[in-house]
């Protein structure tokens, strides 16, 4: 298969349906988290629950770099908009995230402050060349797809000299992400396996995850984006399931290797280093689960530069955001979805990006639950 239609053949993807469907066996039921928020859009999008037993159910997990960003951290990044001295830089869903009282950078950008949208990190530097009078900060965030290219930024801005550029880092880690919900006590959340993500895959390599299946004892599939893609993988875990065995395994071999980009590792090696813990929206601190910058590259360093509040901010009362974010309830459990929350109106992170099991099930799930 070359193509991406391929990849999107309905008799094809009913004959996977149908093998996992001979495959699962009655008597049990089989929990499989996706991890990305990549696969949870995958999901919603092509009706792939639809396709699947009763007793295989898709539990979206916090896989999306918004979503998973809490509140103290957008409080933090608008605070630092403010400053009469600061530019701003970040990607475009994160300016819609709302922080404490439902403000969100859009709307402090609306208010006077200087937030300017980017699509690359690149892009950032070449803001704070061309302005040498203004402190130009970019807010960083994402998994180990998105490192990289801050990595190379921090990079770019220390060989031009740049000393009024420095990074907001709010990188996270999957595979410490996977440990803390295998970890956690929540009651009633049963997984009995991963669909693990794509394009982090790419960076970190299939290996990466073999010591949460082996600690915990619950399989892996790295897969595609496309509904042929996940069909493969659930069978691969259901397969995995009943056989009783807990590997990685890789069902993305067209871009996912065991070793990963050997040279992108290195570079955020690098730069960054782990921080001791980080707090995630709806799972809490999680240990070793975030980067920042190293020592070498404290100049860059927004949160040396800046006086940083760095608190733990609840979310707003009536949002299950966080509950989502854990695997522990649906968007539709949530009171406010749907009714004051919706994707122009967003109460909670999950609802902003297109990626969030909210606004993925809001876009093409609704409609199924009518």
């Amino acid at each position: 298969m070359k193509y991406v239609e391929e990849f999107r053949d309905p008799v094809l993807a009913r004959n996977v349906a149908a093998a996992i469907a001979r495959e699962v066996r009655a008597e049990r039921s089989y929990h499989l988290m996706e991890f990305c928020g990549g696969h949870t859009h995958a999901i919603s999008r092509y009706g792939i629950p639809d396709l699947l037993p009763d007793n295989v159910r898709m539990i979206h997990g916090p896989g999306c770099p918004v979503c998973v960003l809490p509140v103290g951290r957008i409080d933090d990044a608008i605070a630092l908009a403010r400053r009469p001295e600061v530019t701003l830089c970040t990607y475009g869903d994160v300016m819609r995230v709302p922080g404490s009282g439902r403000l969100s950078l859009l709307k402090a950008k609306a208010q006077g402050a200087d937030v300017r949208m980017v699509v690359s990190a690149d892009a950032a530097v070449r803001i704070a060349a061309e302005n040498p009078e203004r402190q130009v900060v970019f807010l960083a965030i994402g998994f180990e797809t998105t490192t990289p290219p801050t990595a190379l930024a921090v990079r770019a801005a220390a060989a031009q000299g740049l000393s009024n550029f420095s990074v907001f880092c709010n990188h996270v880690l999957t595979p410490s992400a996977i440990q803390g919900i295998l970890s956690g006590k929540d009651e009633g959340l049963s997984l009995d396996g991963f669909v693990g993500p794509a394009h982090v895959s790419v960076v970190i390599g299939s290996e990466a995850y073999a010591p949460a299946a082996a600690e915990h004892g619950k399989p892996v599939v790295i897969s595609g984006f496309e509904p042929l893609d996940v069909l493969q993988s659930i069978l691969m875990l259901v397969r995995q399931i009943n056989d009783g065995r807990a590997e990685v395994e890789n069902q993305f071999t067209r871009a996912v290797t065991a070793d990963g980009n050997r040279k992108a590792q290195a570079l955020v090696l690098e730069i960054f280093e782990t921080r001791t813990s980080f707090e995630w929206r709806g799972l809490g601190s999680i240990p070793h689960s975030g980067l920042k910058l190293r020592e070498a590259y404290a100049a860059f360093d927004a949160e040396r530069r800046f006086p940083i509040a760095g608190a733990s901010v609840p979310d707003h009362k009536g949002c299950d955001c966080g509950a989502i974010l854990r695997g522990v309830k649906r968007p539709t459990d949530c009171k406010l979805f749907d009714t004051v929350c919706t994707p122009e109106n967003p109460m909670g992170s999950c609802m902003v990006s297109a990626e969030g099991a909210c606004a993925a099930h809001y876009t093409y799930g609704r409609f199924r639950d009518a």
